[in-house]
């Protein structure tokens, strides 16, 4: 009963942090539930609540996607996150917890030292960006940050570029969904009250996330994501 209020309370300010810094549902949920349920089904457990938080941000963003980007690098995206969730099905439950645990101590480690601020792609280097952040989408739950890096080499407006992210995410969700149910189906059933709990916080933090959250300069938002991060790879691979 605790494990599950706690996690409650994570997915509304994991959805409160998506709503203003444009990732962290998969990021911080994901490890979390992995301390309770183990990582690879906490995996397929998080992306209900991640897709359920990216279809409501982008039904509020949806005439301002670009639609050729989705058409490139989101289709590049998704076709990495298949693949991603195919090795998911079939990797280790301790490889996938190692792999993910380096995965959030890299990310964390380039928001903090700002490194992702200034980390940039050519076009077509983007293009191979979309498909490895899908890739690790699929595999681990985690690809916010490289996507967003990523998507900077293709110079669209502000606005457009929180959308289309958006966008670009729900078909990373798409893709992964139905393998995770093939997969995981069965136990995915058996945690229902958690995932049904984190994805109504979820929604509530994305509804009140710019009012509790939008006042915080970003910068200084995006590094104490980002050393969060960082102390939850530590805390999973020391707690191998």
């Amino acid at each position: 009963m605790l494990s599950a209020i706690l996690i409650a309370i994570a997915a509304f300010f994991a959805g409160a942090i998506s709503a203003v810094a444009g990732f962290g549902i998969g990021s911080i949920l994901t490890p979390l539930l992995g301390m309770t349920i183990g990582v690879k089904l906490a995996v397929a457990a998080a992306a209900i609540p991640h897709f359920i938080g990216n279809a409501l941000r982008l039904w509020t963003l949806r005439d301002r996607v670009d639609r050729q980007v989705l058409k490139t690098f989101g289709v590049m995206s998704g076709a990495g996150a298949l693949a991603g969730a195919l090795l998911h099905a079939m990797a280790a439950t301790q490889a996938l917890k190692v792999v993910f645990a380096i995965v959030l101590i890299i990310v964390g480690c380039f928001g903090v030292t700002g490194w992702s601020d200034h980390l940039r792609f050519g076009r077509r280097g983007a293009w191979v960006a979309g498909g490895v952040s899908g890739l690790l989408g699929g595999l681990v739950g985690n690809q916010g940050g490289i996507r967003a890096a990523a998507m900077l080499a293709l110079d669209v407006r502000k606005e457009v570029f929180v959308a289309t992210a958006v966008a670009i995410a729900l078909i990373v969700d798409g893709a992964r969904l139905p393998v995770y149910a093939f997969s995981t189906g069965r136990q995915l059933l058996t945690v229902w009250p958690l995932i049904a709990g984190a994805s109504a916080a979820v929604i509530l933090g994305t509804f009140f996330g710019r009012t509790l959250l939008g006042r915080v300069p970003e910068n200084v938002f995006r590094r104490l994501v980002a050393g969060l991060l960082i102390a939850l790879g530590i805390a999973m691979l020391v707690a191998r």
